[in-house]
């Protein structure tokens, strides 16, 4: 079930600064950092598992399993990202119940047609506002516990202005969204008027080469925003790291010194080695 310390966190105005996780390596990193939450990106998930864009090309069941391995995992509350509820309104039951059910703390779900796009890629169309009112309702009704969190997110601002996507972002707020997300500012003006306009908990998308201005935790804060998150930042570090890391040996023929690598003997502790070395000593008489 749903963690509640998140939900707590944020009606207590603590601000949430959640990275951005991909697979369990980089789950498993983050949450050895004092984070209060993890997000777990479907750009980089789908990236990870099906080396493909995120182009509404994962199901539910692609997501579910992994981001289900991630939270059981982990100790931090978990944020996810689940598209447009894979499909109807019927979709939206099963992914948000599936969800809550495999520990979730806070889903995601967006007004865009489907298939989805990213969010800071071109091209992205938006379902009719009464559609994605309907989609809110139906997560709302569909959890099981009011401490897990519905964001409703628009992506109206790209094709169709940012008025249209404030409209939207109160009409979510008022469905019942617990945390309203309204995608692809582009000035902090932009995040700013947002701020002013919707009375409800924000969440802030920092993507590194992104469409939004990167700001602060501090400076989102003072805006008037209750979550940021940083999708994008493990797989873009883990892909410069693996391409420098491989270069390197391909050049040279073997790790050379200009390479920081994770020991290995930490990464086995990461991973957990030492419950297997102890199992081992107590049960198959390995000395």
């Amino acid at each position: 079930m749903a963690d509640p310390k998140l939900k707590k966190a944020i009606q207590n105005g603590e601000f949430i600064l959640a990275p951005g996780v991909f697979d369990l390596i980089s789950a498993l990193i983050a949450d050895t950092i004092d984070f209060n939450a993890l997000y777990v990106t479907g750009y980089g998930t789908v990236a990870s598992y099906l080396g493909l864009p995120d182009a509404g090309i994962a199901t539910y069941r692609d997501m579910v399993e992994r981001i289900g391995q991630i939270v059981k995992q982990t100790k931090r509350p978990v944020i996810a990202d689940a598209d447009t509820g894979y499909g109807g309104l019927l979709n939206v039951r099963y992914t948000v119940r599936g969800y809550e059910d495999v520990g979730v703390s806070a889903i995601q779900i967006e007004d865009q047609e489907f298939p989805k796009k990213c969010g800071h890629t071109p091209n992205r169309r938006v379902v009719p506002l009464d559609d994605m009112l309907r989609k809110i309702e139906v997560a709302v009704d569909s959890r099981r516990s009011d401490d897990f969190m519905i964001i409703a997110r628009t992506d109206a601002r790209t094709g169709l202005g940012l008025d249209e996507a404030i409209r939207r972002g109160q009409a979510f707020a008022k469905a019942g969204a617990d945390i309203v997300f309204v995608e692809s500012p582009e000035t902090e003006g932009e995040m700013r008027a947002i701020a002013d306009a919707i009375k409800a908990p924000l969440f802030a998308n920092m993507v590194n080469g992104g469409r939004t201005p990167l700001l602060s935790a501090d400076r989102l804060k003072e805006l008037g925003y209750a979550v940021a998150i940083h999708p994008a930042i493990g797989f873009l570090a883990a892909g410069a790291a693996l391409r420098k890391a491989y270069s390197d040996l391909q050049k040279n023929g073997v790790t050379s010194k200009d390479i920081e690598l994770y020991s290995f003997a930490e990464f086995n502790e990461l991973l957990g080695f030492k419950d297997v070395w102890d199992f081992e000593k107590k049960f198959a008489q390995v000395p």
